[in-house]
């Protein structure tokens, strides 16, 4: 979840019950109903909850398998508790064509992060956890401002170590009317059991494939089987919601987006990253080949990521991509020609 650095509206205070009213989605008859919505009439959404937050006694909801007891207020690597830590959430225009439209895509920033990696270009969310702790009741009513605001779609950015509070906040408002789309904008370092808590929750996975390499992955954000890990995360959001389907609106109705962010000499693995998803995913898989690497986070001057890429790093990388056979291209910032 490479995000473009933007002036973000930071998360308001806590208002107290009984503000405006909440009332249902912006009329769009073209929209499809979300998945989520056969979910919670079922009851399914509400054994989901409660599955969930069992885990938290023992966490085991991502890769570090840190085992703390989340519930009883213990800390793991992510350094977050019951609830989540949100930093801000507002109408953003940065992210995907498919996702933004007119209205913008309706982007929550969770605080904190599982994976942590040395480059992040939101480190005063990811590793300083500038965020505020919220209620699911406070999270619930975000995610309806936002609907009544215009937003396309739900996105949550780093969402992978607060799945339970997630669950039970769109549990919440979906009583409250919520009707649009959830996107899962994850760094790629998931677990697939954690992900089957999501099926049939999720309308849109947008996770990143970071790194092929694990000794580069060990490097950057010590985390040596991300490679692994994210090839298993991708196969099993693929196989909960396929590719991504577009409305004739021009936008994301429900499938897997993936994120590739190109870095200096070639780190990132790009043609082998490209090859996996074309072979073992699928050759239409939307793909962004992103070209905002600059370094930030805690870097420093460290080499060889001490340096923006080239042009001509990005446009092999794209041409890696094609000759992987992959042909449903982010377009927004590929080179003439491409």
């Amino acid at each position: 979840m490479e995000c473009a650095r933007l002036p973000r509206a930071r998360l308001p205070p806590a208002e107290p019950p009984g503000g405006e009213s909440l009332p249902g989605a912006p009329e769009d008859t073209a929209v499809p109903q979300p998945a989520y919505i056969a979910l919670a009439s079922s009851g399914e959404l509400e054994r989901r909850v409660s599955a969930a937050m069992a885990c938290l006694s023992s966490c085991r909801l991502c890769p570090r398998l840190c085992g703390a007891n989340r519930a009883a207020g213990e800390f793991g690597f992510c350094a977050t508790g019951r609830h989540a830590l949100l930093s801000s959430a507002g109408p953003h225009f940065g992210e995907e064509a498919p996702l933004v439209g007119s209205g913008g895509s309706g982007t929550i920033f969770v605080a904190a992060c599982n994976l942590g990696c040395s480059f992040c270009q939101n480190s005063e969310i990811s590793h300083e956890r500038l965020g505020r702790e919220v209620t699911a009741d406070e999270w619930a009513e975000l995610m309806l401002g936002l609907q009544r605001r215009g937003c396309h779609n739900i996105n949550v950015v780093t969402p992978s170590h607060v799945i339970p509070a997630m669950l039970e906040a769109l549990a919440i408002a979906i009583r409250g009317g919520l009707c649009l789309p959830l996107v899962y904008n994850s760094g790629g370092y998931d677990l697939p059991d954690a992900l089957r808590l999501l099926d049939g929750v999720i309308d849109i996975y947008m996770p990143d494939f970071k790194f092929w390499d694990p000794e580069v992955a060990a490097r950057y954000c010590d985390a040596r089987d991300y490679p692994e890990r994210a090839r298993a995360a991708l196969r099993e959001m693929h196989r909960q919601v396929g590719d991504l389907v577009i409305d004739a609106q021009g936008l994301a109705a429900r499938g897997l987006l993936v994120r590739h962010l190109v870095l200096p000499q070639g780190l990132a693995g790009t043609a082998e990253v490209c090859r996996f998803i074309a072979q073992e995913i699928s050759r239409d898989t939307y793909i962004n080949i992103m070209d905002q690497y600059r370094p930030e986070g805690r870097i420093g001057e460290l080499g060889p990521l001490d340096r923006r890429i080239l042009r001509d790093e990005y446009v092999e990388a794209v041409a890696q991509a094609r000759a992987a056979g992959l042909q449903r291209l982010d377009r927004r910032r590929l080179p003439m020609g491409f």
